[in-house]
């Protein structure tokens, strides 16, 4: 590497560091592209050749940020119920200990437009979820549960942020977790064979068996209908 190509990395890594930090240290999501280059030491023009615009700046800041936490996370092992009830742990003191963070990520959304920075975070919510499914304990297919799930675990962890640290409960999230996720399982015990509980959660599970093994001995046709007749079945 040049000492002119160093030197452009260290100041887009010095810009990287500023708003970072600010974003931590903001307890609404909102910094300044002033503050960020004071902090930085550059101009703004630096800050737009690098990033094209401060938002640019802020979505690597957030994309970073989650790559951190995601990295952190463990790799889900034993029971996936109980993992699943960990990780919506995980995911909102995340929140609590990053508002900033979190809220450029999760509070600032446009009409119509999916942040495309947390599909990483909700694809391994929804590869834990067909396992859960797989073992005939889930009520509705991944996809919907999945749904269900991000929106209530992102709806708590932001009206925990907004409330006052003093007063903050903290087991409103764990009441919200338990209604949630037991809504969603069925009563099958952990480790039963697919289809041991009710026609809906064997159907489900069969579905989540068919997209782990998407050949099965079936032909194309075949498996499109057999999986528009299992979603029927699953309600």
């Amino acid at each position: 590497m040049t000492e002119k190509r160093r030197g452009s990395s260290a100041t887009r890594d010095r810009l990287l560091l500023a708003a970072g930090q600010l974003l931590h240290a903001s307890p609404d999501g909102k910094v300044s592209t002033r503050a960020i280059c004071e902090q930085a030491g550059v101009q703004a023009p630096t800050l737009y050749h690098h990033f094209g615009s401060k938002q640019g700046l802020l979505d690597s800041v957030a994309d970073y940020g989650l790559s951190q936490y995601l990295d952190d996370q463990p790799v889900p092992e034993g029971d996936p119920v109980t993992a699943l009830r960990r990780g919506w742990d995980n995911h909102v003191r995340f929140g609590l200990d990053h508002p900033g963070f979190y809220v450029l990520l999760y509070g600032q959304v446009e009409p119509g437009l999916p942040c495309a920075l947390t599909g990483a975070a909700e694809a391994m919510l929804l590869e834990l979820l067909r396992r859960i499914a797989q073992q005939g304990r889930l009520r509705v297919t991944p996809a919907e549960a999945a749904r269900q799930i991000v929106a209530a675990n992102v709806g708590i962890a932001l009206s925990l942020i907004a409330q006052p640290e003093p007063t903050r409960d903290l087991g409103l999230s764990d009441r919200l977790r338990d209604n949630v996720i037991d809504a969603l399982l069925t009563d099958a015990p952990a480790g039963a064979a697919a289809g041991g509980g009710t026609v809906p959660s064997a159907a489900v599970a069969l579905l989540a068996a068919l997209d782990g093994d998407p050949a099965a001995g079936l032909s194309e046709g075949e498996a499109h209908l057999l999986r528009e007749w299992l979603r029927r079945l699953a309600g």
